[in-house]
């Protein structure tokens, strides 16, 4: 470590009048005066370094970092009928919010509506609407407003129609797509037409998703692809109970339809569950 110490520099004048012995003396003085000086400067530089050790600790590690605690789960989803079944004391009148066949035309609109109402809900996405920029900008939008990503295979076929190996390419693809666009893969799976086989079940869960499907849905019925019909049967179906999985899509009249369907079962007391408080997916987005 460098120490720089003023050094005390005198012009000694000898004078015509001044003996030899005088000069020498003075000299003296100042030479001493100088050591004097020195001797403090450094011990000041010493107290420093003792007062400040981190200016002077250049290999020191910084101090780790604490990792979050994971949250633990207070709902799980009931493979017998697809319902979202509390654990423990967590509050039972609860219902789910899905989206499938994102994000084709309304997506970032719903996830909007959604977000502005604080109602959750997972966006399943499909790879043949994640083409373009565009639709990549659509993605990450939904994302952002805080929104789980499920996988809803690349092309939507019938799982049960296709080769294990064209399965397995419909869904990891679509996984991989998914995570280059918004850094994470998929939390959940739902097959399309809800029609899963052994293979894509044990695929999904190898993949670190939560199996997903339904309790009721109804927007793809010629009946109900009015906004005011369909919220109607949404709320006042004999299929809502608590725990329902609600099934809608990336439709015109769904979205319009979307406040009230939300209105309507917060009107009756339903809580709309929070699919990370899912068992399964803290397992996921943790990968």
């Amino acid at each position: 470590m460098k120490i720089y110490a003023p050094v005390a520099v005198s012009a000694v004048l000898l004078l015509a009048a001044c003996g030899s012995e005088k000069a020498e003396q003075s000299e003296q003085a100042e030479q001493e005066q100088a050591v004097s000086s020195e001797e403090v400067t450094e011990e000041k530089a010493d107290e420093t370094v003792e007062e400040n050790p981190e200016e002077v600790t250049e290999d020191e590690e910084p101090a780790e970092e604490t990792a979050a605690e994971p949250v633990e789960p207070l709902y799980e989803i009931n493979e017998a009928n697809w319902s979202v079944t509390p654990i423990s004391d967590a509050p039972e009148n609860v219902v789910l919010l899905t989206i499938d066949d994102a994000p084709d035309q309304h997506a970032v609109e719903m996830a909007q509506k959604l977000h502005a109402a604080d109602a959750p809900a997972i966006f399943f996405v499909n790879g043949h609407f994640l083409d373009t920029p565009e639709e990549e900008e659509m993605l990450k939008e939904i994302h952002e407003l805080g929104f789980p990503i499920g996988n809803h295979t690349y092309s939507h076929p019938n799982l049960r129609d296709i080769s294990e190996d064209e399965q397995r390419e419909e869904i990891i693809s679509l996984s991989d797509r998914v995570e280059e666009i918004i850094g994470e893969r998929p939390k959940f799976f739902r097959a399309p037409f809800g029609a899963n086989t052994d293979f894509t079940e044990a695929l999904a869960k190898e993949e670190g998703m939560v199996l997903m499907n339904w309790t009721y849905g109804y927007d793809w019925e010629a009946d109900y692809q009015d906004a005011a019909a369909l919220a109607d049967i949404m709320v006042n179906t004999e299929y809502l109970s608590a725990g329902a999985n609600l099934l809608m899509h990336d439709r015109a009249w769904t979205n319009d339809a979307l406040t009230d369907i939300v209105e309507g079962l917060r009107a009756k007391d339903y809580t709309i569950v929070d699919p990370k408080t899912i068992k399964g997916y803290e397992v996921s987005s943790s990968e």
